[in-house]
């Protein structure tokens, strides 16, 4: 079976997309192509919905096994070959794309003070959290990092995705911004999301296009993770455009 191609990792802004089932599994579908992230990295799957003759499908569960996007439905499962019209829920995407495009501002503000490293982070329908190998996290501290993180958005810094040959990427240390390279060994070529002039590292996410578009946000919790483990946790502070 040939792989799922996955049309978010070009454009983030796709919603609806016409595919085929490939095949069925259990209760779920495997597409020729999909729109649907998958849950990983931190970020939570899309929902939506597949209609295959008129007859919708709630999607529940998006995960990837390898090279296929697999779909769990509710309800009875069409069979393989169906031709299927998919619908992601774009509310639900759009806050997915603006909190994570959020996180990356913020690495890349840690990142550019600090010089530290993620070590985890996990995206919720109504905040994000992310960690970092700082030794020590002053109130004083969280303020500038809230400042400088907004002070960036508002500037309006484009978010481009591009894909660099594994070779190429190898040679860019400043992509892995984990303390531990999760990039699998067999991705080839890397996904490379860069907000210009500000963040860039290889990611498999959805994103904005635009700072503008995340909005403010404010940092609403920290905690000592460990010695030199410290987490943030934060909320946008505004409903999408």
């Amino acid at each position: 079976m040939t792989a799922t191609e996955l049309l978010y990792l070009t454009d983030s802004y796709v919603w609806s997309f016409d595919t085929r089932i490939a095949s069925v599994e259990d209760q779920s579908a495997i597409l020729d192509a999909t729109a649907f992230y998958p849950r990983g990295g931190g970020q939570m799957a899309d929902r939506g919905t597949l209609t295959v003759d008129g007859k919708s499908y709630p999607v529940i569960a998006v995960e990837k096994r390898g090279d296929l996007a697999y779909h769990t439905v509710d309800g009875p499962l069409p069979e393989a070959g169906s031709r299927v019209h998919g619908e992601i829920d774009w509310d639900h995407r759009y806050q997915m794309m603006r909190t994570h495009s959020a996180l990356h501002v913020l690495c890349g503000v840690v990142y550019r003070q600090f010089g530290a490293q993620v070590t985890g982070c996990q995206m919720y329908p109504d905040r994000a959290r992310m960690d970092f190998t700082l030794a020590d996290l002053t109130p004083e501290r969280v303020r500038e990092i809230e400042r400088r993180s907004n002070d960036a958005i508002d500037e309006g810094h484009p978010i481009r995705v591009r894909f660099v040959p594994r070779r190429e990427a190898n040679l860019m240390p400043e992509l892995i911004r984990t303390k531990i390279n999760l990039v699998p060994p067999h991705v080839d070529p890397v996904r490379i999301v860069e907000i210009v002039d500000l963040d860039v590292q290889a990611d498999g996410g959805t994103h904005v296009a635009n700072t503008l578009e995340i909005g403010p946000f404010k940092i609403i919790k920290t905690e000592n993770k460990g010695r030199e483990n410290r987490r943030l946790e934060i909320r946008l502070l505004r409903d999408a455009l």
